[in-house]
């Protein structure tokens, strides 16, 4: 993998180029990608260099183990085990043996296109801080191993309506594993009082931006509105942020700008220049300018590239 100072964005396609996997499969216009780890030319043992992912992660360990290390922990992944990841944390992997470990990647934007704007709701634990990998009885690995192939089978295929029934069937996953492993999970009870604080922010974060998507809230908040609702100081916030996500509250907003703006821009009904509004933006040119700056495209040219 490359370093971390020239991974800053850890993109999915920058995580294909990084493990030099293919990438004739991979669309940019989609967050969303599926691969076994055999397939890529990883030397073993491998160990990778620390990056932070912009995306989440299923890892469906059949045959096969390792270790991950998130922050200061570290889990070891065993075979028929799960294993979660959300964006934020700096990580590394190594791996010891590879003989069928599937990996699914999907970013924020792809879940609330193809599963729905209450994704949170009905899937909690994405937004949890770390998730120790779990090792599953036989019966509901083969389970979930079928949707796997599913999907996988999807993902090979050039059809228009490939991604909207891999969002169905991801939704089936994430459902089957809600059901059978976090059934009962509420992220804000795990971990110290600094985890809980991130997870409330994120939580907030998301509510508010839903309710800036739908018109329900017209300006966007600022570090002192987030920390007034969390009833913190705002430099201890911005610290406790920081340290944890290693990314500052702005970057979050910025993050969570530029997610909300690109599932309102492919919905062709709703104006650019509402789009703007909804988002907080005083004048349409501002909303184009921070767009391109993230997208290296216009709001006109990336809505074309999805109709």
């Amino acid at each position: 993998m490359e370093s971390t100072d020239n991974f800053e964005s850890h993109s999915l396609f920058q995580l294909y180029k990084a493990l030099n996997l293919p990438v004739d499969l991979f669309d940019l216009t989609e967050g969303f990608t599926i691969f076994n780890l055999r397939d890529i030319p990883f030397k073993i043992p491998y160990q990778s260099a620390s990056y932070r992912p912009n995306f989440f992660s299923f890892l469906f360990v059949k045959n096969g183990s390792g270790r991950y290390t998130i922050d200061e922990q570290s889990f070891e992944v065993e075979p028929h085990s799960i294993y979660f990841t959300n964006p934020s944390n700096y990580r590394t992997f190594s791996w010891k043996e590879i003989e069928d470990i599937l990996l699914i990647t999907f970013d924020e934007t792809f879940l609330k296109k193809y599963i729905g704007k209450d994704v949170y709701n009905d899937f909690p634990f994405l937004l949890t801080e770390t998730v120790r990998p779990r090792v599953l009885a036989d019966d509901f690995f083969k389970e979930v191993g079928a949707i796997n192939v599913q999907i996988l089978n999807e993902y090979r295929k050039s059809t228009t309506s490939k991604y909207k029934i891999i969002g169905h069937l991801l939704a089936v996953l994430l459902f089957k594993i809600k059901e059978h492993i976090w059934n009962d999970y509420n992220p804000i009870y795990e971990g110290n009082r600094s985890s809980q604080i991130v997870i409330s922010f994120k939580r907030i974060l998301e509510r508010h931006y839903r309710d800036l998507s739908s018109g329900k809230a017209d300006q966007a908040f600022r570090v002192q509105d987030y920390a007034n609702a969390l009833n913190l100081h705002p430099n201890y916030l911005s610290s406790v942020i920081k340290s944890k996500t290693g990314k500052n509250i702005t970057g979050w907003i910025a993050e969570k700008t530029l997610t909300e703006a690109k599932s309102l821009l492919q919905n062709g009904d709703i104006p650019i220049k509402e789009i703007s509004y909804r988002l907080g933006f005083s004048e349409t040119s501002h909303f184009s300018n921070f767009f391109k700056k993230y997208e290296r495209t216009s709001p006109v040219l990336y809505r074309k590239s999805h109709h």
